[in-house]
Parts: C-alpha cells; sequence; structure tokens
C-alpha cells in the first residue's frame, strides 16, 4: 500500500475502485485502520460484507490508517478534530476529487460530522455507522487516558516504549498510550517519545482527552454546529456502551437533512447496511438529476 506524508506524519492509504469518491472513516476507536473494512479484519456488516472490496465496485474508495494507528506514523501533539480533518482533506485532495460521500463509523463517525463542519463544499453526503456518543463513551476515553497518564507517573516513557509492541495500541492496553501504535512499529519515533518531558507530555494527554471526550452529546462536532449541517445524512445507529441510541437519535434530531434507519443491531447485518448504503446513493443521484 502506498504512502503520503501529510502534515509531517507518514500515512498509510489506499484508493481502488470506480464511481463516485467515498472518503472512508474507520471504526475502532484508536485502532482505526484499513483492515477494519474487510472480512479478514472487520466486524460486524463489514466483514459480512467484506466492505472494502464491495464499496469499491459502487464507489472510488478513499481508505486509510489514521494517524497514530496501523500502518501511520504520529507525532506527539495535542490530537484534535482539526487535526484529524486536515489529514482527511489531504487525502482527498491526493486522489484528485473535489467533492466525496463520507462514510464513518463508530468514531469514525465523529470525524465525518468534524469533517462536515470544516468542509461542507466537499461532502456530497455524510453515512453515520453506529455513531458514538453517550455517558458511557464519555467516560471510556477519560478512563483509557487516565491508565495511561498514571502509568507515565508511576514507570516513566521508557516504560511505555518497552510495553508498546506487546499492546498494539491505545484501544486494546490502554497503558501504552494513544501514540502506543507508532511508538511500536518506528522505532525513531518511539526514541523522540522517551526524550519527552514528562510534565509537558502529560498536559499534552490531557488536552488531547479534553478535546476528543468532552461530552455526552456525539463526539467531532457540537449541538450548534450539527444544526448548521445542511448535508443529507444517513444514520445508522449502534446499541452498545460505545455506540449508545442516544447519540443516534441526538444526530437525526439536530441535523436538518438528516434520516434514521429504524433498524437495530443485532437486526443490521452486511447485506441490509449494504442495502442502507447503495439506497442513500442512489435517492441523492436521483435528486441531483432533478434539480
Amino acid at each position: 500500500m502506498p504512502f503520503a506524508t501529510i502534515n509531517g506524519v507518514r500515512i498509510n492509504y489506499q484508493i481502488q475502485g470506480s464511481g463516485p469518491y467515498l472518503l472512508m472513516f474507520a471504526p475502532g476507536g484508536f485502532r482505526s485502520v484499513i483492515s477494519r473494512w474487510t472480512a479478514q479484519g472487520g466486524k460486524e456488516a463489514w466483514k459480512e460484507m467484506d466492505g472494502l472490496a464491495t464499496l469499491s465496485r459502487h464507489f472510488t474508495t478513499i481508505a486509510y490508517d489514521r494517524r497514530e494507528s496501523g500502518q501511520s506514523g504520529g507525532r506527539v501533539e495535542p490530537l484534535t478534530w482539526d487535526l484529524y480533518v486536515q489529514e482527511a482533506k489531504a487525502l482527498l485532495d491526493l486522489a484528485g476529487a473535489k467533492q466525496a460521500y463520507i462514510l464513518g463509523c463508530c468514531m469514525g463517525a465523529s470525524l465525518a460530522l468534524a469533517f462536515a463542519v470544516r468542509h461542507p463544499g466537499a461532502c456530497k453526503g455524510l453515512l453515520l455507522h453506529w455513531p458514538v456518543g453517550g455517558y458511557r463513551w464519555m467516560m471510556k476515553g477519560n478512563t483509557f487516558f487516565k491508565r495511561h497518564m498514571d502509568f507515565v507517573r508511576a514507570e516513566g516513557l521508557a516504560a511505555v516504549v518497552k510495553r508498546a509492541p506487546l499492546g498494539e495500541n491505545f484501544w486494546l492496553d490502554p497503558e501504552i498510550g494513544p501514540w502506543g501504535s507508532p511508538c511500536a512499529l518506528y522505532p525513531e519515533f518511539a526514541a523522540q517519545l522517551v526524550r519527552q518531558d514528562v510534565d509537558h507530555y502529560l498536559d499534552i494527554c490531557a488536552r488531547s482527552r479534553d478535546v476528543l471526550f468532552n461530552d455526552t452529546m456525539p463526539s467531532g462536532a457540537s449541538g450548534a454546529e450539527l444544526m448548521q449541517i445542511q448535508i443529507p445524512a444517513l444514520i445508522m445507529s449502534g446499541h452498545d456502551a460505545s455506540h449508545a441510541v442516544s447519540a443516534s437519535w441526538a444526530l437525526r434530531e439536530l441535523m436538518p437533512q438528516s434520516e434514521l434507519w429504524d433498524v437495530l443491531p443485532p437486526h443490521q447485518n452486511g447485506e441490509n447496511t449494504l442495502e442502507q448504503v447503495l439506497g442513500f446513493k442512489a435517492r441523492l443521484e436521483t435528486t441531483a438529476q432533478a434539480a
């Protein structure tokens, strides 16, 4: 797979297929990687339909490992939605696309919302699958950051570097932190991490936590911002601690041009989820032709 350097960070990406562009923000929290869209590495509907391969028959797909995930690199700095959006927009530009459908799953749905707020003209439509939100999602993020920060205070950054290859990523082993994945993969990054001033590093962690996990509302955009998104959106709700039904209902209530699929897990599957995605695409294309 090719790599691009975006904002000084090495990003693993993949562009394939034909048809309108589909910019894909993978599920998995801090393990948002291309493989989560596949039969081999995916879960639920995306595993069943072999999402990336199947969607590439209907779209030109742009998928990638988000920074600090998978094969992508990272940089120790406050993590914000702005940073994530800059990365995504650069990949859209790299593909030569002025506009795309935006598909976000799990925390990727939050990035889709953040992207829509900052680049509405680049969005044909939003596909929001299992949006994260709710009190338990907020507490999960805060708890994971606390575990990492407590580990750093007790053991130091050298212990993070040592543990990172065993933990793989922040979402599987919170003690290694949000920079654990590139630390495990890239020795030069690990060397930079261990040289960080601990107090400064902990401040960066706290600032990242407070941006990404600051509310019980759906992540990625404020209520006021959601009310201003004039982009057609299809919401496909999750139904568990991280993907609260309430988060999907909040999006439906606040986003002026949104629709909510009235089927909840476990009744969603690869077949009917694909039908929803393609049906949404067909409706927007019909509307565009009639305009």
